[in-house]
């Protein structure tokens, strides 16, 4: 069998970013990525950068390295050899060797996953993972690795942290842009950890942080605003179905949730868009775990046209959606729309004349 395009770019032989990457979307039908000036896609199918997938495993663990570093969990990122005081996340791999005995002579199955909750003995790594659909387990060479990809790509956009990357930022915005980072690694950035239940953060949960604004002496509130007793020994649930959780069964904590709280592996997403948390990277807010796209977006709008979040007071908004304005222009042709007629289609912008054409 061929393989298919997803798998073939998770092979060692994977192209680098730039020019000429094909689309995985289009299968066979774009010529190639062409990077747009400052929209994040594609210029000859107009697909995302992500269905691409230009990014290489070095560049993810190095953009995830920077959103850490800085932060309290400072220690999941290690400094890289000659890097210039870059920091480089130091993601936990976990190979498992089974024998296969099937065979006259028996040999050794591997299976590489391409991430693992770190500090954890295999046994519990392996309950995790199984807890997990197995189409989201992220083994080398699967799908389930190149949506973790994918998911990384998405929820973590590195124009979202470094003004660097950014090409809507106006002058005197880097500076706005710098102070809010800063502040969303302090007071939101978290790392899920793995646990049995009542074993998060070591057991000790009176001396880890509650969620901010909580009284650590009184006990958490629901969701509808009622006080609830801390969960008996034997009695968890989890946060997201409500459902019962064993008491052999790992469970995600978030320490900035306060460690009641815990969740089934499945049922640690974003409460926005229910993707699986990438790597268990949260944001915690409004007593909710978030992906970093939608907690940013939940404090700033984003332009429909670059993806970078607005730092301007000054944007054009249409049904819901913003733009900076000078990236208020026709998908096709380029002309921008600023008190011109335009028609909206699945959050594209199209001069009349592309509009018609179109039809």
């Amino acid at each position: 069998l061929a393989p298919c395009p997803a798998l073939f770019q998770m092979s060692g032989s994977q192209p680098q970013m730039g020019r000429g990457v094909p689309c995985l979307r289009c299968r066979g039908l774009c010529t190639g990525f062409e990077p747009h000036s400052w929209r994040k896609i594609c210029k000859s199918c107009k697909c995302s950068q992500e269905e691409h997938s230009l990014s290489s495993e070095l560049e993810d663990d190095r953009k995830i390295g920077r959103l850490l570093s800085d932060s309290k969990y400072s220690t999941l990122t290690a400094r890289l050899k000659g890097g210039d005081g870059v920091r480089i996340y130091k993601r936990n791999r976990m190979i498992v060797t089974n024998p296969n005995i099937s065979g006259k002579d028996p040999t050794f199955d591997t299976i590489t996953y391409e991430w693992a909750p770190p500090g954890l003995a295999q046994k519990l790594a392996m309950q995790y993972m199984e807890l997990i659909p197995k189409e989201l387990q992220p083994v080398a060479g699967t799908d389930g690795a190149f949506h973790r990809r994918r998911r990384l790509t998405r929820q973590l956009p590195l124009y979202d942290q470094d003004p660097a990357q950014c090409r809507g930022l106006a002058e005197g915005e880097q500076k706005l842009m710098e102070e809010f980072v800063k502040k969303y690694k302090a007071e939101a950035l978290g790392v899920g950890e793995v646990a049995l239940p009542g074993q998060g953060g070591g057991g000790k949960e009176e001396e880890k942080p509650q969620d901010k604004g909580t009284d650590p002496g009184r006990a958490p509130e629901s969701p509808n605003g009622a006080l609830e007793s801390a969960p008996a020994a034997g009695h968890y649930r989890c946060e997201t179905c409500k459902q019962p959780v064993p008491g052999d069964c790992p469970v995600v904590y978030a320490d900035r949730a306060g460690y009641s709280r815990q969740w089934h592996p499945a049922c640690f997403v974003c409460c926005r868009c229910a993707e699986p948390l990438v790597d268990l990277i949260y944001f915690w807010k409004s007593g909710a775990a978030w992906c970093g796209r939608h907690y940013c977006e939940s404090l700033r709008p984003r332009c429909a046209g670059c993806d970078e979040i607005i730092f301007s007071e000054d944007y054009q908004q249409v049904e819901g959606l913003a733009w900076h304005k000078k990236h208020f222009a026709c998908l096709e042709c380029e002309t921008l729309l600023t008190g011109k007629p335009f028609a909206l289609a699945n959050a594209s912008l199209l001069c009349t004349t592309c509009s018609q054409s179109r039809v």
